[in-house]
């Protein structure tokens, strides 16, 4: 029996489910996707990229939990293991051939770029669905990853 503390409807609860589900394997694939950067990157800026990208994988792993228990207290699944998330998200695969800084800073930013848009979308698709608390979650997830974004494009200048 699905048990509904928020007193969402049917529907808008099974839209956040959905939403956060797609994005939570989105936000794993981008998090793996920079702890892969951040293994082999080399350059002149080696450490402040090497950390940084450390830094951008640990506010996005906030949110990543944060959507996972969200999809709990809406009596859903969490759906987030590698099998799953390699079949389902909707972020370009991440080249494994890449050592030079900017060369993986550019492709974090393309997919940083791709997931931000993403969660905008299930912003607008859950609070339309009637669901606030979710919408706000992400609004969290969207203004964060549009400051790290800000951050790793800044070091292409």
């Amino acid at each position: 029996m699905a048990v509904n503390v928020k007193g969402l409807s049917d529907n808008a609860r099974k839209t956040a489910i959905a939403e956060l589900n797609a994005r939570l394997a989105d936000a794993l694939a981008l998090s793996a996707a920079i702890k892969q950067a951040h293994w082999n990157v080399k350059g002149r800026n080696f450490i402040a990229v090497h950390e940084l990208f450390d830094t951008v994988k640990a506010r996005l792993d906030e949110h990543v939990d944060m959507m996972a228990e969200r999809v709990q207290v809406l009596d859903g699944v969490a759906v987030g293991t590698v099998e799953k998330v390699a079949k389902t998200s909707t972020l370009k695969e991440y080249p494994t051939d890449l050592t030079k800084a900017e060369d993986h800073i550019k492709a974090i930013c393309e997919r940083m770029r791709d997931y931000g848009e993403k969660v905008r979308a299930a912003i607008d698709a859950t609070d339309e669905a009637g669901d606030a608390d979710t919408a706000d979650l992400f609004t969290a997830a969207s203004r964060t990853a549009d400051k790290d974004l800000w951050f790793l494009e800044s070091h292409l200048e």
